[in-house]
């Protein structure tokens, strides 16, 4: 099926926004590796950390409770985490003025060993996720289901975006047009639908030459529920 160009998707979006200058003010700016680098591990960790427990919470009570998190998790310095007992996980996981999620909880310190691993083979995460190249972002979301906790589906690329990490990610807008137009007919956890996704966001990036994260939002503001 014939890919629809980006100017016939931009065009669609800024007649939904209310025009070019209404769109251009919703899309997300991205950092270049350089940038990225500049992320400490711990501060990746904390935003890492923070994502899950949003993942299908109230996001403004985790907010909230933040300043919390980071005065019990030792600033999210992995090595301390690391070196908290089971009891202390345990006392976390129950504690009032936290989150009381015992497997989110948990994900803290399987995710601050995951960081440790990767920062002694590649020098940093910060280092690790700044070179990764965006024409494969789908295979950095495998790395983080895999070797992380608590980081499948949408959760990992939201942690991306959130740090500032270019890459598309896969709203129920965005997936319902790429499955209406016959671009991905896999299921999206399969590398086959990665796939289909990755090569249709790589087609679109090369002809416009904006990011994959504006592309990606671009899409969601012309189609279906706009939730961007």
């Amino acid at each position: 099926m014939k890919i629809e160009s980006f100017a016939s998707i931009y065009q669609r979006a800024a007649e939904r926004k209310g025009g070019v200058d209404a769109l251009e003010a919703l899309l997300p700016q991205s950092l270049s590796a350089d940038e990225y680098q500049e992320y400490s591990d711990d501060r990746l960790l904390s935003a890492m950390s923070k994502q899950i427990f949003q993942s299908g919470f109230v996001w403004k009570v985790v907010d909230a409770k933040w300043a919390a998190y980071e005065e019990a998790f030792f600033g999210f310095d992995p090595l301390k985490i690391l070196l908290m007992s089971p009891e202390q996980l345990d006392a976390r996981a129950s504690d009032p003025a936290l989150i009381r999620h015992e497997k989110k909880t948990r994900a803290i310190y399987d995710n601050a060993l995951m960081v440790k691993e990767i920062a002694a083979e590649h020098g940093s995460l910060a280092r690790y996720i700044g070179l990764w190249p965006g024409e494969e972002i789908t295979a950095l979301w495998q790395v983080l289901k895999k070797r992380g906790a608590r980081l499948g589906g949408n959760t990992g690329p939201y942690f991306l975006r959130a740090t500032g990490k270019d890459t598309f990610l896969l709203t129920s807008d965005v997936e319902g047009y790429l499955r209406a137009t016959g671009l991905v007919d896999a299921g999206l956890a399969t590398q086959k639908g990665l796939a289909q996704a990755q090569a249709a966001f790589n087609h679109w990036q090369a002809e416009s030459g904006r990011t994959l994260a504006q592309v990606s939002r671009i899409i969601a503001c012309g189609v279906g529920d706009n939730r961007i």
